[in-house]
């Protein structure tokens, strides 16, 4: 009897997988037991990951010094973690085991969830020396000596320590700066071992999980596994506008055997029911395509980052303690002197606040928040505006955050300028020389930086802007940053009518 669609369980073997050939033996299937004793029970998929990511060679090294899971989200990603944690705690004895995600909340949720498996267990709980969960330190520590450190990458707290296991939660947002402060470390463990998982690549922040992807596929295209890479990806190819209506070398994003193929815990954790909900939410904007059937956006190489203004240049203009306006106490300046700008996505699905205003006779710019979704932007705004009390906020009313503009007029109480077409080329133009000349400084945001880098031109009749399309990176934070600059200069009228280029 055939299988009903809806009856469609996730495929177990990922789409994209290689590892090395040469082991003598693995340590998984004690680490699946020794999960399930602590009340965690893994699928097989998650089972044949660990199976493969912890097999050992006849001098009982690593056969793979990098396990990358690459995954979409919700599939349970999560359990993996805790398995492997669990196992180099209780059963490899690794001295320090790092675990980082890109955010601190992230390794915040992480811990409780290892700790409440450790302390469900008597058989663990006891074997616990300590826990410490403070302002300064988050950890377990064994009576036998083993720690599990818990870091925020994006604070660069992770850069000193050497870990025996170096777990990199959210591996598509993880760059160069994070892995050179890691990598040298590890030259003095005798067997270390790094994993990598997290979901579909978002761009320049994927710069690491695009390489390690771009070695999985070389090895698969010669048919030689890599020597020292363990890559399972679940994903799919999907059809390409090209492609003719019976083509079956790529996949329909719309059908359920897609859905399965991209997301191994479907019809467990995850129902055929919410992800068909999940695609009607997420519309053609290519989101669901990301979130859910794991196509990501990679860099090809780092020679495509960097392209309009160059990292060096742009890293000069740190400076940690400016502030907007000039105020030296680090409060609040004059009213009037600083200018707010808001920009999101063209998909919707982050938005940016920037501010700018006068330092030491140039501008500084910085990013007042950044985060995902749009429904949080417009009380914000007014958080911030009862604070800095700007001169003007900018928004691009022809642009995705222009549908904000009616609540912030009328919620702030004052104008919202939205620049003309020759306006934004004007704002990107003053933007660019003022790094050139050097009359900008900033405070080196992670956000802001991560746009620049993967940021392009666009053409606008002689002159050019920031392109929103065709870069696989959210440059809503360089954006708003340089509408905030130009804001600093625009025209504000005093009344709340619509006046040429002011609402």
């Amino acid at each position: 009897m055939p299988v009903q669609l809806d009856e469609l369980t996730g495929v177990q073997t990922p789409r994209l997988f290689t590892a090395p050939p040469t082991f003598l033996s693995s340590s998984g299937q004690e680490a699946v037991e020794l999960a399930e004793m602590a009340g965690l029970k893994l699928f097989p998929w998650q089972q044949h990951v660990l199976d493969v990511g912890l097999r050992e060679r006849e001098d009982g090294t690593w056969a793979s010094f990098e396990v990358t899971v690459n995954v979409p989200r919700q599939n349970g990603k999560g359990a993996i973690i805790e398995a492997r944690e669990l196992a180099g705690l209780f059963l490899l004895n690794e001295s320090l085991i790092i675990h980082s995600a890109h955010q601190f909340n992230t390794s915040k949720v992480a811990f409780q969830r290892i700790e409440a498996l450790i302390y469900g267990c008597p058989d663990l709980r006891k074997r616990v020396l300590r826990v410490r969960n403070n302002t300064t330190e988050t950890s377990i520590k064994l009576v036998t000596g083993q720690v599990l450190q818990f870091l925020a990458r994006s604070g660069g707290s992770g850069r000193g320590f050497t870990g025996d296991a170096n777990i990199m939660d959210e591996c598509m947002i993880l760059g160069d700066d994070a892995m050179g402060a890691l990598m040298p470390t590890m030259s003095a463990i005798p067997n270390p071992q790094l994993w990598y998982l997290g979901s579909a690549g978002i761009g320049y922040p994927s710069v690491q999980l695009g390489r390690l992807r771009r070695r999985a596929e070389a090895a698969l295209e010669m048919g030689t596994p890599d020597p020292s890479l363990a890559y399972f990806e679940w994903s799919v190819d999907p059809h390409r506008d090209e492609c003719r209506p019976d083509c079956t070398e790529h996949d329909a994003v719309d059908h359920p055997e897609s859905w399965a193929r991209a997301n191994p815990s479907l019809g467990r954790l995850i129902s055929h029911e919410f992800v068909r909900n999940e695609r009607a939410s997420l519309g053609n904007a290519g989101i669901f395509e990301r979130e859910r059937l794991g196509v990501g956006v990679y860099p090809s190489d780092e020679a495509d980052t960097w392209q309009v203004i160059g990292e060096d240049a742009w890293r000069a203009l740190a400076v940690p303690d400016a502030v907007p306006g000039g105020s030296s106490d680090g409060g609040a300046p004059e009213p009037g002197t600083v200018a707010f700008a808001i920009d999101a996505t063209p998909e919707r699905s982050h938005a940016a606040i920037a501010v700018a205003g006068p330092w030491r006779g140039g501008t500084h710019v910085e990013i007042a928040d950044h985060r995902p979704g749009m429904g949080w932007v417009v009380e914000r705004a007014k958080e911030l505006h009862e604070r800095w009390k700007p001169r003007c906020w900018v928004v691009d009313a022809g642009g995705p955050a222009g549908s904000l503009i009616p609540d912030l007029a009328a919620e702030l109480g004052v104008e919202v300028v939205s620049p003309k077409t020759r306006e934004i080329a004007q704002a990107t133009g003053q933007f660019y020389d003022a790094v050139t000349d050097q009359s900008l400084s900033h405070l080196d945001d992670a956000p802001l930086a991560t746009a620049l880098a993967g940021a392009q031109k666009r053409p606008m009749g002689d002159a050019w802007a920031w392109a929103r399309r065709s870069v696989g990176v959210d440059i809503s934070p360089l954006v708003a940053a340089t509408f905030a600059k130009w804001g600093l200069g625009a025209e504000v009228e005093e009344s709340g009518d619509v006046v040429d280029n002011v609402w």
